[in-house]
């Protein structure tokens, strides 16, 4: 097996386990009770969405490790490693904790570090930037739904 296959499996296997926060904290019947936004899409389309955006960002990673020097690696990809615990630690504050509002910051620390990631990216790979803009579309999109659960089902004094 090449040292670039080896680097991919790599990439995705890292990725799955931000993944599987998804898998060990589901939505489960508390989420299914909440009052829900407009333009909250369907549940099937989740686990749909996250799948070829994580594919999509395991490519992305390895690209630019790949394509940066040696020297620049590891600062190439140090946003997107902690892109990574932030986007694994969204679905234990929101689905597991039901903390609505942690959520929904993690959310916004999720978005500032996959800006930051596509500007460390740009420096490499072209393709590798455009392979996390539908991921920050979507993080936004989510950013928008937790503010929304959040208003629509927080009890404020």
């Amino acid at each position: 097996m090449s040292r670039s296959s080896r680097l991919l499996i790599g990439w995705l296997l890292l990725v799955a386990i931000a993944a599987s926060s998804g898998i060990l904290a589901p939505p489960g019947a508390w989420y299914a009770a909440l009052e829900k936004p407009p333009l909250t899409p369907p549940d099937w389309l989740f686990p749909t969405a996250w799948t070829l955006l994580y594919v999509m960002m395991a490519v992305a990673a390895w690209r630019v490790t790949l394509m940066a020097p040696a020297n620049r690696r590891r600062q190439a990809l140090t946003p997107f490693v902690a892109q990574l615990v932030a986007n694994g630690l969204w679905s234990w504050l929101f689905f597991a904790a039901h903390w609505m509002l942690l959520g929904l910051l993690d959310l916004l620390l999720l978005w500032g570090l996959i800006v930051w990631t596509l500007v460390s990216f740009s420096r490499h790979s072209r393709l590798a930037v455009w392979l996390l803009v539908p991921y920050l579309v979507w993080v936004s999109f989510a950013v928008y739904l937790n503010a929304a659960l959040w208003v629509l089902n927080a009890t404020f004094p």
